[in-house]
């Protein structure tokens, strides 16, 4: 016979584990924004990888389960995510209001006195570790001990791990956008525009670039960048 406390903890795992399962569901939804076309937008599901685009009425349809995280970018659209809840799945259908995007300046001085910041102002302790939204859940998943253990057990602290991965995925996807024009990946690397995203993920998982990414180094993105577009490409002949 199993200790009633051992048998009671059991019983809550498998309640946990349960209630964190969930599987995925052809989620429907509709992007809205205002004066500005909302066909083509690309939505990628960051965690199951899956991708679509939406249709001239902004009408999407994605298969995604709870805590999924979806990117949604376009041309002339802000580039938005969205993290799937319980109630999203059980929705007919879920809004995405998106943005137009506003033409910047070419080169902008965002900050001409970097020593000027909250830590020197004394707003800040100095030390202090910055959180992302993704290691700020993990970090509260461990802050005690009775967590950290039924988070292990039950798989949650796993989850939790990949999402950090997911989210240092996206940080650097959106390199992408921010260092090269739209047309760089159609025109200069031959990349069909359905394809695009889907390059841009086969880079990180088949290049060494991140480290290359996070150094903004066109040049060097370039030259690593330039022979997977051609077998990505051959790819692509291939399948079709």
């Amino acid at each position: 016979m199993l200790p009633r406390k051992f048998e009671f903890l059991l019983l809550l795992l498998c309640q946990i584990t349960i209630g964190q399962t969930t599987d995925e569901k052809m989620l429907h939804g509709k992007i809205m924004a205002e004066s500005v076309n909302v066909a083509g937008v690309t939505i990628v599901n960051l965690v199951n990888e899956k991708s679509t685009l939406s249709d001239n009425d902004g009408n999407f349809y994605i298969l995604a389960k709870a805590e999924d995280l979806l990117v949604f970018s376009s041309v002339n659209l802000e580039y938005h995510r969205r993290i799937i809840e319980e109630d999203d799945l059980k929705s007919d259908q879920i809004t995405i209001k998106m943005t137009a995007k506003i033409t910047q300046l070419e080169e902008v001085i965002v900050n001409k006195h970097p020593e000027i910041n909250a830590v020197a102002l004394g707003i800040s302790p100095r030390g202090i570790k910055k959180y992302t939204p993704a290691e700020r859940r993990l970090y509260t998943a461990l802050s005690t001990p009775g967590d950290a253990l039924l988070n292990y057990l039950s798989g949650r602290t796993a989850m939790l791990k990949k999402g950090i991965e997911v989210e240092k995925k996206e940080r650097l996807l959106v390199l992408f956008d921010y260092l090269f024009e739209d047309d760089f990946f159609t025109n200069t690397l031959k990349i069909p525009a359905d394809y695009v995203k889907g390059f841009q993920y086969y880079c990180l998982e088949v290049g060494e670039i991140s480290d290359v990414l996070k150094s903004k180094n066109k040049t060097k993105i370039e030259f690593l960048i330039i022979p997977l577009a051609k077998k990505y490409n051959e790819i692509i002949a291939n399948e079709k």
